[in-house]
């Protein structure tokens, strides 16, 4: 039986090795490069999220504050609505009522649109 030996260099064993470790450190590198993309991703859209719902309560914010003020004219009118003065203004302004032997002058320039389309709709 023959045995052939065959020379091992030291350089040839640690280009061996060192050519299994580059290729674990270059599949870390590509994880990790991975999961910081991932990251960065989901940072970006929370981002976004936020400044859309940032946007939503200023708007609801708003919107609130709109009703509010409302309801405060709204209990006004309706303290109001039992004086003289209210129901006779709402009988003027909405029923077109006037007083006993009051006469009504309309300009019919000034006011064409709103007071003449009130009393001309009982004639058509």
């Amino acid at each position: 039986m023959i045995i052939k030996l065959q020379k091992l260099n030291v350089g040839d064993i640690m280009a061996k090795g060192k050519r299994k470790k580059r290729k674990k450190i270059k599949l870390r590198h590509i994880i990790i490069g991975v999961l910081i993309i991932y990251l960065l991703i989901v940072m970006f859209n929370q981002r976004k999220l936020m400044n859309n719902m940032k946007n939503k309560k200023a708007n609801l914010e708003s919107d609130i504050s709109k009703l509010e003020k409302e309801i405060e004219e709204l209990e006004d009118e309706i303290e109001d609505s039992d004086t003289l003065e209210f129901i006779e203004k709402t009988a003027r302004e909405e029923h077109g009522l006037v007083k006993p032997r009051e006469i009504i002058y309309i300009d019919r320039g000034k006011f064409k649109n709103s007071l003449l389309n009130f009393f001309n709709r009982d004639k058509k």
